[in-house]
């Protein structure tokens, strides 16, 4: 079973600069949860226990959050503030390891860095820019896959052609409705030269031989060891499949995708829901009446 999680965290989050200057980009809030909050609690609904974080610089607050606040708690229970005591006391029930990444050396690298911890287990990998709308159920999906094959599986979804260029594209065999026996995989490659229109997206589960290629890797594009050449590689000596996800996803690394993530998250929540939706409509309202 798949017990250990990696969560590469040691990105200089650049595109939300000057918010990430000094603050970790994993610590960005949509709604009233941290980024990384979101896919911890997807792997917990999967049964995961043991969470390894991959942290460089000025990350220190993704460790402060997941770890006791005596004073916060205190002045919960004086106050009686029952249900907001259990929200902040459940963080603290959770297992964390955290390992420096001392320089942005690529994703390649950054799962590298878990190798002391994850052993010769299988393991998923979960990149917290990636938010999965907490009704779809991905990353337990893959871990069926993964139980059914005992093979790695990587999440994939059908990008636009002009997008081919932003991800780490497949050319594979349908082995199954939205299942794929990777041959092949090429990073971000220019769309005339996309061996198809099935993007790689940030949930991997991977067994630990990953390690051995990664060890040896030289440096792909960007100057970075690059996990998808890792995986081009892997899939040449075993099975290696992946796994279309047709659900919602919200590239929440991305301005606009972390803008939309959180209007549709507000929406869901049944605190916000019909106030939200009240002002949304007015928004709306408002602008159609300033173009006519």
């Amino acid at each position: 079973m798949i017990k250990k999680a990696v969560f590469p965290a040691a990105g200089l989050g650049t595109r939300f600069l000057p918010a990430t200057k000094a603050s970790p980009k994993e610590m960005l809030p949509l709604v009233d949860k941290p980024l990384i909050q979101y896919g911890i609690e997807e792997a917990q609904s999967c049964g995961i226990e043991e969470f390894i974080i991959i942290t460089g610089k000025h990350k220190r607050a993704i460790e402060d959050h997941f770890d006791s606040a005596y004073e916060l708690e205190d002045a919960l229970m004086k106050k009686g503030k029952k249900e907001l005591l259990e929200m902040v006391r459940s963080l603290n029930r959770i297992n964390f390891a955290y390992i420096r990444q001392r320089a942005p050396l690529g994703l390649g690298h950054a799962v590298l860095c878990a190798k002391p911890f994850v052993k010769v287990e299988p393991f998923a990998v979960i990149l917290s820019d990636d938010v999965i709308d907490p009704d779809h159920t991905l990353l337990a999906d893959m871990i069926k896959v993964h139980d059914k094959y005992n093979a790695p599986v990587i999440a994939l979804e059908a990008v636009a052609e002009e997008d081919v260029d932003k991800y780490g594209i497949i050319d594979g065999v349908e082995e199954g409705k939205g299942l794929y026996r990777i041959r092949d995989l090429v990073e971000k490659p220019k769309p005339r030269e996309a061996p198809s229109r099935l993007g790689v997206i940030g949930r991997y589960i991977l067994t630990p031989d990953i390690f051995e290629i990664l060890e040896t890797l030289p440096p792909g594009k960007g100057g970075e060891v690059q996990l998808t050449d890792a995986l081009k590689i892997l899939a040449g000596q075993r099975p290696v499949y992946g796994y279309v996800f047709t659900g919602k996803r919200y590239d929440a690394g991305d301005k606009l995708g972390f803008l939309q993530a959180t209007v549709e998250l507000a929406l869901k929540d049944k605190t916000l829901n019909r106030q939200f939706r009240k002002f949304l409509l007015k928004l709306v309202e408002n602008e159609r009446k300033i173009s006519a």
